[in-house]
């Protein structure tokens, strides 16, 4: 938001002025790239652009931590995703790949110090990025109903450095901040460039993937520039899955039409991922820059569902466990078509069946699909942002003015499905619907030093922002969720898996808010540096709010200094959590159920404890220092982070027989065919605590430069309180213990003149494995801790032409498997909700050109 006094041009003004406090920990930074450019970058002292209002300073001389990634940093690892780039970065970021969680397939959620995504800003140039349209809905865990932004979109070849603030900082840049802020600078160069294509797959001969990017910088006459990136991917789909027990047993009984494996459990096919970014300054004079940035972005997937079973899946083939087979009538009565037992071997060779086949007035489900069926699930996500604005000096104020908006949508279709409700005249491929996030935002920002009394160069910083944001459903084709003439028989509505979303879903929710700030910062001493922020925001659906922050920073030598914060936060349920309808398949003690997703005002929601949210709230508290000693750099942070009333999506509430009349008559249509019901609520207090531990320590090695890096996190949350009666057991130790609570990475980079070398060790603890989203002891247990090793060598052929090879989890370090009694049962092999990548080693080769 802040221009700050000593700002380089080509840097937004937010992120100029968020520079110091965030600036305090430095992450592995290996800088040993046959690339020129990076290397000089490497031997220049790390500035961070985001944490104060003040100007950028050394990252060893803030009053909170911060990780700084370089572009480099990022490339020494194969994939291309900017998650996994971070996940062996930062010591408390963590995710997981999602191999069937509806849309969570297509966005996968993060988390920051234990914190689900949406507890983490993301900054670009110092701007707020828009949230991804996705919400994660199933196998999140943490992100349970997470609604962060889309971080993978952003490509590596656009960036200058990320910059990962780990303090809360709701009273600086407001809503969403109370884990830290991570802020992605573009590149800013006016010259040169770079081509690189990048090839891998798995191990097991899957998942290959191709990447191609570009930068290239241009000069915008002599007093500004154009910076443009852009990549191009596409990955094959991985499977990691062994036949279900229940369809290998219909096949043993003689029915030809079932699959193996019936169900594929992995990473989902991705075609044309496409992203450019361009970014952009013009110098009008010595006093005053114009800047612009922004991108467009698309990308599709497609990735599986789980395998309807051809005699037993409710509401489709059966709706009594499968006894019986589920037979409609055409002329409405279904006592006029006789009984067919399911419970056989193969129902589709029993007289029974085959009679209700000759009558023209009966039907079931098998005669389209005798094998059963497993919905494959696609989505294409389109992003958009554009940024524009204006900064400079205006006498002693330093100003930035600022406008921009981002929008991203997801739109699906569910392909191999059927609506049961509509009998044989059904379609089996649906477009579902759609999800879109829009936001706008517009920034007026201030800063100045000034003087009082004997305290010199005091940093002032005062503003205005301005947020509009909007969440859109749009509504699916008919087929997709109409109630056909079928459904008062038993049939199951709308399209099996992902109901489309009809008119009564459809529709557009919007709120604004306004936040003022002030933040100022003092030495009260030479040693003694003390800041004070805070920020009044006020939305206009629930209200205003106040928060502080408190920062010092003392140092006690030339080597050693001590630092602290004290904060309060907030984060606003998104509009998406307050209005969004699903309708999704989720796994409870190892059966799968038909679960609708229910704004929590909705009848439905209401009748079960559904209420209005409330923003959470969250007191932090952090303490740490920073020692240098000529090449060893360490930073030791303790953080405690109480949030009350967090936000998250409730377990799965059965809806009841008994209350079939009492949701008719609130308006709720089809209750017997909702199996379960669940919605966001206020459920929680929880109490996360933790200590981040980074250093760094440079040498002469082995006839060349070496550098050592080490980020170690321990991460500790317990739920103080919640509702038992939304929230069950399992869910709550799945929060508390769902992420290791011990990672580390330890980096060896080595450099010898044309050949460099990136050697990385990570470290996973104990964690709480869970099957999907079954947090119930049938899919549950504590997994053990790993190893993986990751390698990557580069060889500069040329000045400006570099190779590199490598392999992530070099040494195909296997993840948890599944426990006995649950292993293979759904065709699954291993744990999704695992730390690392449950796909195994990766390998991949790079070729990169310099202009």
């Amino acid at each position: 938001m802040m221009q700050s006094k000593k700002s380089t041009f080509g840097f937004s003004s937010l992120s100029l002025a968020i520079s110091f406090a965030l600036a305090g920990t430095v992450v592995s930074s290996q800088a040993f790239a046959a690339d020129e450019e990076v290397a000089k970058l490497d031997n220049v002292e790390k500035m961070a652009v985001v944490g104060s209002r003040a100007a950028p300073r050394s990252i060893g001389d803030s009053p909170v931590p911060v990780d700084i990634i370089s572009s480099d940093d990022l490339k020494k690892n194969g994939s291309t995703d900017m998650i996994d780039m971070l996940v062996t970065s930062v010591p408390s970021f963590n995710s997981r790949a999602q191999p069937i969680s509806d849309a969570a397939t297509l966005v996968r959620p993060v988390n920051l110090r234990g914190l689900p995504s949406d507890s983490t800003l993301i900054l670009v140039n110092g701007k707020r990025r828009h949230r991804a349209s996705v919400i994660a809905f199933q196998g999140g865990g943490i992100n349970d109903g997470a609604q962060g932004p889309d971080i993978s979109v952003i490509p590596g070849v656009a960036l200058k450095q990320v910059e990962v603030l780990r303090d809360g900082a709701a009273a600086q840049y407001g809503s969403d901040a109370i884990a830290g802020v991570m802020n992605f600078v573009l590149k800013d160069a006016s010259e040169g460039g770079s081509i690189t294509v990048s090839q891998g797959e798995y191990y097991e001969g899957d998942g290959a993937a191709t990447t191609i990017d570009g930068n290239v910088g241009l000069p915008l006459t002599d007093d500004g520039f154009i910076n443009i990136s852009a990549q191009y991917k596409t990955a094959d789909a991985t499977s990691r899955s062994v036949q279900r027990p229940d369809a290998a047993a219909i096949a043993a009984g003689g029915n030809e039409f079932i699959q193996d494996p019936a169900q594929t459990w992995g990473n989902p096919e991705i075609k044309d991922d496409f992203t450019v970014f361009v970014n952009s300054g013009f110098d009008i004079n010595d006093k005053t820059h114009l800047y612009a940035f922004g991108n467009v972005s698309s990308r599709k997937a497609t990735g599986g569902f789980y395998y309807r079973n051809p005699h037993n899946r409710g509401n489709v083939y059966s709706v009594d466990g499968g006894e019986t087979l589920l037979v409609g009538a055409v002329n409405g009565d279904q006592s006029t078509c006789d009984v067919v037992p399911a419970n056989v071997a193969n129902v589709l060779n029993t007289p029974e069946y085959l009679a209700m086949v000759a009558d023209p007035n009966c039907f079931s489900m098998n005669q389209i699909r005798p094998g059963g069926y497993t919905p494959q699930f696609t989505g294409k996500i389109e992003d958009m942002s554009f940024f524009a604005g204006i900064k400079g000096e205006l006498g002693e104020w330093m100003y930035d003015a600022s406008a921009g908006t981002g929008s991203n949508k997801a739109s699906f279709g569910l392909k191999n499905s059927l609506n049961p409700s509509m009998g044989l005249d059904t379609p089996t491929d649906f477009d579902t619907g759609s999800y879109e996030q829009v936001e706008t935002t517009v920034n007026v920002d201030f800063s100045r030093y000034v003087t009082i009394g004997s305290l010199e160069d005091i940093s002032f910083a005062t503003g205005f922002e301005w947020r509009e944001e909007s969440f859109e459903i749009g509504q699916g084709e008919e087929a997709s969720w109409i109630a056909g003439p079928y459904a008062d028989q038993g049939f199951n509505i709308g399209s099996h898996g992902f109901k489309g979303f009809g008119p009564e879903s459809a529709g557009k929710n919007d709120r604004s808010n306004i936040g003022i700030y002030t933040d100022v910062e003092a030495h009260l001493t030479d040693d003694f540096l003390v800041g004070l922020a805070l920020r009044y925001e006020d939305f206009s659906t629930f209200g205003d709010t106040l928060n502080y922050k408190l920062t010092a920073q003392y140092i006690a030598t030339d080597e050693l200094s001590f630092r602290a914060s004290h904060s309060t936060g907030f984060r606003a349920p998104t509009v998406g959590q307050e209005n969004v309808v699903n309708t999704q398949t989720s796994i409870v003690e190892g059966d799968l159920i038909q679960t609708f997703i229910a704004p929590p005002t909705n009848p439905l929601a209401a009748f079960y404890g559904g209420e209005v949210l409330n923003p959470e709230e969250s007191v932090s508290y952090a303490a740490g220092f920073v020692y240098e000693y000529e090449n060893l750099f360490l930073t030791v942070d303790y953080y405690n982070i109480e949030v009350t009333g967090r936000i998250a999506q409730s377990s799965q509430i059965a809806v009841e027989a008994s209350d079939y009349d009492a949701l008719r008559a609130a308006g709720v249509e089809f209750p017997e065919l909702i199996s379960a019901v669940t919605f966001y609520t206020n459920d929680f207090d929880t109490t996360t605590q933790g200590v981040d531990i980074v250093g760094s320590y440079t040498t002469e090695m082995l006839s060349g430069d070496a550098k050592f890096s080490l980020a170690y996190g321990w991460t500790d949350t317990s739920v103080d309180k919640y509702n038992s009666e939304t929230t069950n057991e399992g869910k709550v130790r799945r929060l508390e213990d769902g992420i290791p609570a011990h990672r580390a990475t330890l980096t060896w980079g080595q450099n010898w003149d044309d050949l460099s070398m990136s050697l990385r060790g990570n470290y996973f603890g104990e964690y709480y494995a869970t099957h999907a989203d079954d947090t119930s002891d049938w899919g549950s247990e504590m997994a053990d801790a790993a190893v993986t090793i990751d390698l990557e060598v580069s060889y500069a052929v040329m000045d400006n032409l570099t190779v590199s090879v490598g392999a992530n989890n070099i040494f195909d370090q296997e993840a948890q498997k599944l426990k006995d009694g649950t292993l293979g049962e759904l065709g699954a092999v291993y744990y999704e909700s695992g730390p690392f990548d449950y796909n195994g080693g990766y390998y991949y080769g790079r070729v990169n050109y310099r202009f």
